[in-house]
Order: C-alpha cells, then sequence, then structure tokens
C-alpha cells in the first residue's frame, strides 16, 4: 500500500494510459478495480533494490510524487511486465518504444570501464551486494550471492542498461577472477566457451567473491587463495605471532604484506610448502595499536604486549603481536596505506 506500507495481493490490468488493480476474494478478482495508477508522467525503476528482501520490486513514481512498489513473483514476470508498462507510459512516442526494444539485448558497456571499480562499490558495506548464506547439495555457503541479484545490482547502479550487459558485465569479472561459482550450477556454466554465458542470471546460481572463498563442509575446511591476491607486490614481510579465531591459542606465523592487490597473508613456518594458511584482503580495513595496560577484550592466553589490532569490512577481528613497539608501529605504518 502507498499509505499504510503494508504487502498485498492484488490482480493488475494495464491499459493504454492507466495500470488497474483489483481486491481477489475467494481467489476470483472483485468486479470494480480496487484503485488506478496514471502513466501519463510516471517514472519505472525496474530493478528496484530499495527493499532489501524483496528483490522483484518495480517502483512507479506518479508525476504528483506518489510511489507505488509492485512485487512479481519471479525474475522474468518482472521484467516483462516493467517493459510492458514502460511502453505504456511512452505509447505516444513510437521512436522511444523502439528504443526500448532495442536496449532490451543491447550490448554497448560503458567506456574506459574498472573492473576495481565495480568491484569495490559492489564490496561497499552500504550500497553494495549483499551477502547471504546459502545451501546447496548439503553443502554450506558463507558470504555468497546468486547470479539474478548480481545483474539486478549492476543494472540498478548503472553499470549496464540490459540484462545482456549485465550478464556480460559479470562474465568478465569472473574471468578476472574478482568473483567465482560455488556449487555445482553455477560452475557447469564455465565450461562454455562463450564469455556471455560463462555467469548465470539464475536465483539457483550461486557466487561468492574470490578474496573470500571459505566452504563450509563437514569434512576440513581447505583454503583456497585466487593467483591474483598472491601476485601483489610484496611491501613487507616478517615473523609476528597471531591469535587463532576458535581455539584463541597464540601460534607464530610468518606475514607477507602485498600491495596492487592489498592483501596480508599468514604462513606456518613449519610447514615447508610455500602456501598461506590464511589471509583476507586489507581494503575497508582498520588496524590500530592496542595499549599494554591490561588484556582487551577479546584477547585470551599468554600476551607478551606489543599487541595490535586489524578489523575486516566483514568484522572480522585479528590480534597480532610484534616483538616490540618499534616492530609494531612499523607494521602499522605500512598497512594503514593500504586499507
Amino acid at each position: 500500500g502507498h499509505i499504510v506500507r503494508n504487502w498485498k495481493v492484488r490482480w493488475f490490468v494495464l491499459l493504454q494510459d492507466k495500470l488497474l488493480y483489483y481486491k481477489i476474494e475467494g481467489g476470483k478478482k472483485e468486479p470494480s478495480p480496487k484503485g488506478r495508477i496514471l502513466l501519463d508522467g510516471c517514472t519505472i525503476t525496474c530493478p528496484c533494490l530499495e527493499y532489501e528482501n524483496r528483490p522483484l520490486l518495480i517502483k512507479l513514481k506518479t508525476k504528483t510524487n506518489t510511489d507505488y512498489f509492485l512485487e512479481c513473483c519471479s525474475r522474468e514476470e518482472r521484467d516483462s511486465w516493467a517493459l510492458d508498462i514502460t511502453g505504456a507510459i511512452h505509447a505516444g512516442h513510437p521512436v522511444q518504444v523502439q528504443e526500448l526494444h532495442r536496449m532490451k539485448n543491447s550490448f554497448k558497456l560503458l567506456e574506459n570501464i574498472s573492473l576495481h571499480h565495480i568491484v569495490e562499490r559492489i564490496c561497499d558495506s552500504s550500497t553494495g551486494i549483499k551477502l547471504t548464506r546459502n545451501l546447496e547439495q548439503g553443502n554450506r555457503y558463507k558470504e555468497t550471492f546468486i547470479g539474478s541479484a548480481l545483474v539486478d545490482w549492476l543494472i540498478s547502479n548503472s553499470f549496464a542498461v540490459s540484462r545482456f550487459e549485465a550478464v556480460t558485465l559479470a562474465s568478465m569479472l569472473m574471468e578476472e577472477n574478482f568473483i567465482k561459482p560455488v556449487g555445482a550450477r553455477s560452475t557447469e556454466a564455465t565450461r562454455y566457451s562463450d564469455l556471455s554465458e560463462q555467469f548465470l542470471d539464475d536465483s539457483t546460481a550461486l557466487y561468492m567473491f574470490a578474496e573470500s572463498s571459505k566452504k563450509n563442509t563437514s569434512s576440513k575446511r581447505e583454503l583456497q587463495f585466487n593467483i591474483s591476491e598472491l601476485s601483489g607486490t610484496i611491501v613487507k614481510q616478517g615473523f609476528l605471532v597471531k591469535q587463532g579465531h576458535k581455539r584463541k591459542n597464540w601460534k607464530v606465523r610468518r606475514f607477507v604484506l602485498r600491495a596492487d592487490p592489498a592483501f596480508l597473508h599468514y604462513y606456518d613456518p613449519t610447514k615447508e610448502e610455500n602456501r598461506p594458511v590464511g589471509g583476507f584482503s586489507l581494503r575497508g580495513c582498520l588496524v590500530s595499536a592496542l595499549e599494554d595496560n591490561g588484556v582487551p577484550a577479546g584477547v585470551k592466553g599468554n600476551v607478551q604486549g606489543n599487541l595490535f589490532k586489524i578489523i575486516t569490512k566483514n568484522d572480522i577481528h585479528y590480534y597480532i603481536q610484534a616483538s616490540s613497539k618499534a616492530e609494531r608501529a612499523q607494521w602499522i605504518e605500512a598497512i594503514k596505506p593500504l586499507t
């Protein structure tokens, strides 16, 4: 409702200049319309992402600035209604109607498009895509998103004007290892040779950011690190003591700080293989020294002092000990410019 913000099922009928809606009683629509939306001067927003838990919305704003939110049952139904309503709004302008149908399958990405800039916007905690937990074939995945949600986000944020463009752009993000498929449905699509078919505009296809590819299963977890995040220029490396996330014990780790892209990885010095046992992106992180007078909340075990803390954009806290205050200051000074 545009007065009381509750959601009700209505039967809609699209006419040339208006959208009528009817109440439904006993599975049948009433003979007289409950209301109407005049389309003259209307603006339409689709996809509309104003309601986080309602991804299938169309927003209509009348020329009197009244907002109507219409929720559809599927992405296909939403896009079909949006196209027809837009056509009715511009019915007196046949050239604009032809342009709308042409744009439906258009392909013209923005000039000088920056995939890094798009990823930064996608990862933004307030305006970026919303990450959720999902289950597929018995496996649980944290911080994932569905393919159709990313397509909606790219269109809504003006990085693409059609779903075809958005799918191709999403495939480019996957090709450059910014995002990765998760589970059988999306992984199967990567076998196609055509770039535009590798990403699925689908509500059952799961994806995640490549830098956070941690899969939760009943078996022991194995961390997978993307080649791109290990290819940055090494800025600083050395041995520090890190507190574990589960057992809260302290272990010596060899830390490697990289720039372009900015990542901090840590290695187990007792193992011969040159493979990180953990790491995270520094984009959006906070780093600060912790005072030595007392043990802060969240820190357990044998603390020798010279502590500093890194908080990631996903609110994961890392507690690290340096061998001296001078070394702690050097690490903080090296990390801060990369956040």
